[in-house]
This record gives structure tokens, sequence and C-alpha cells, in this order.
């Protein structure tokens, strides 16, 4: 007998969640949910011309980037895309629980990593255009700047998680 959501790997789903918000929660079956977050995405990235910045950004050519980015919608975009990576992960995690006969952790994993994802991506994405950036010349395109800001911020977020949840767990063992 086969089962509607048979075993998912936590990591493929994230990674499909990399690739493109909301493919992680179809390689879930979570269609509603990757339908909402495709259809987020693909509005975010037509208003803040992402796609435009990006190209612009590869080509080198940082005036036309700054120029072409709409920042009211691009600050959107690391939240729908940090969301979908958390979600995706920890949807995986909790249908292979089920499928082993275990019961609903009570925890999410990867949040401290994510969260500091969506921060540092959102604080990079804003503030690269700092006279402090510029001396760093790779830190001056809006794309390069807010993914190294991002993943900074979230691997800070992971080790803080990691401590706070071992000094938890320390804690109810006593």
């Amino acid at each position: 007998m086969r089962s509607n959501r048979p075993y998912k790997s936590r990591y493929a789903a994230m990674f499909w969640s990399v690739v493109l918000p909301g493919f992680g929660q179809f390689y879930n079956r979570d269609y509603f949910i990757g339908i909402m977050l495709l259809m987020l995405e693909f509005i975010i990235n037509l208003k803040s011309h992402l796609n435009l910045v990006l190209v612009n950004t590869f080509n080198g050519d940082l005036q036309l980037a700054h120029q072409s980015v709409n920042y009211s919608w691009g600050l959107f975009y690391p939240s729908i895309y940090g969301f979908a990576i958390w979600q995706a992960f920890n949807s995986a995690k909790a249908n292979n629980n089920k499928l082993e006969g275990k019961g609903v952790e009570k925890r999410t994993y990867l949040s401290g990593f994510f969260l500091g994802l969506v921060v540092g991506m959102d604080f990079g994405l804003f503030w690269h255009d700092s006279n402090l950036i510029k001396i760093i010349h790779l830190l001056d395109y809006p794309v390069f700047n807010g993914v190294l800001f991002g993943l900074i911020l979230g691997l800070i977020g992971n080790l803080l998680e990691q401590k706070i949840y071992r000094k938890h767990k320390r804690k109810t063992k006593q």
C-alpha cells in the first residue's frame, strides 16, 4: 500500500525552494502554499525589477542596477524567499516524522538561520549604497551585498539558535 505522502528529503525540499520559492512546497505536495509563494515571488520580482537588476549586476553596470531597482518592492523578496525555504524544510521534516509514527515536534529547525538570512538580505539590499560599502567594490552590487549579509547573519542566527536551544535543553533535563 502506497502512502499519499511518501518520505521527503528535507534538503531536497529546501534546495527546490532555493531554486524558486514555491518549488519546495510542490515537492512536499503542499500545493496551495506553493502556488501562493510562486505568485508572490512573481509579483515581487516583477514590481521590484529584480531580473533587470540581476542582468545589470552581472554585466557590471552598477549605475543602471542602482537606478532600476525598486526598493519598495525589493525588500519583500528576502522574506518570501527565506520563508519558502524554511517552510519547505520543516514541512518535509514533519511529514517524515508522521510517516515514522512520531508525534509532532514542538520545535522548528533552522529558524535562526532563516531569520538571520532575511534580516541580512534586507539590510544588505537597503544599505548597499553607503560610502563604507563602496570601499570594497564587490559589495556595491545590490544583489551580492544582500546575499553576503544574508549568509553572514544567517550563520550568526543559526549559532545563536543552537546555543539557546542547547541551554534550554539542559535546563529541561535537570
